[in-house]
């Protein structure tokens, strides 16, 4: 299993979507996450089908968020120059978390 490290905190469990399936894949189908789904490489996402709406964090190839948007069912999200990737959660988690623009983040193996 592997976490979630925002700030040098362990915040939550994290899926990391790294194939091109998984990524094209993300939460679609599903009711809920338990955690966050980090998608790597990804620029840009949206909530087309999704059944719930998300928190989108916005993280250069160093870690650091750029941005944090909530993305709406149904809607697309925002492009942020500089983005190599994307950590998606339900809304609401990245205010529990901490995580916002100007956060570091890492995904690490749970010890």
């Amino acid at each position: 299993m592997t976490r979630l490290i925002v700030d040098g905190r362990d915040v939550a469990p994290v899926e990391i979507a790294d194939t091109a399936r998984s990524r094209r894949r993300g939460l679609l189908g599903r009711d809920g996450i338990d955690g966050a789904l980090w998608l790597r490489p990804c620029r840009h996402v949206h909530g087309l089908r999704m059944r719930f709406d998300l928190d989108i964090a916005h993280v250069t190839r160093s870690g650091h968020v750029i941005a944090v948007d909530v993305l709406r069912r149904n809607r697309l999200g925002s492009f942020q120059r500089g983005t190599a990737s994307i950590i998606e959660a339900e809304r609401g988690a990245f205010e529990q978390w901490g995580l916002v623009a100007g956060s570091h983040v890492a995904a690490e193996p749970a010890s």
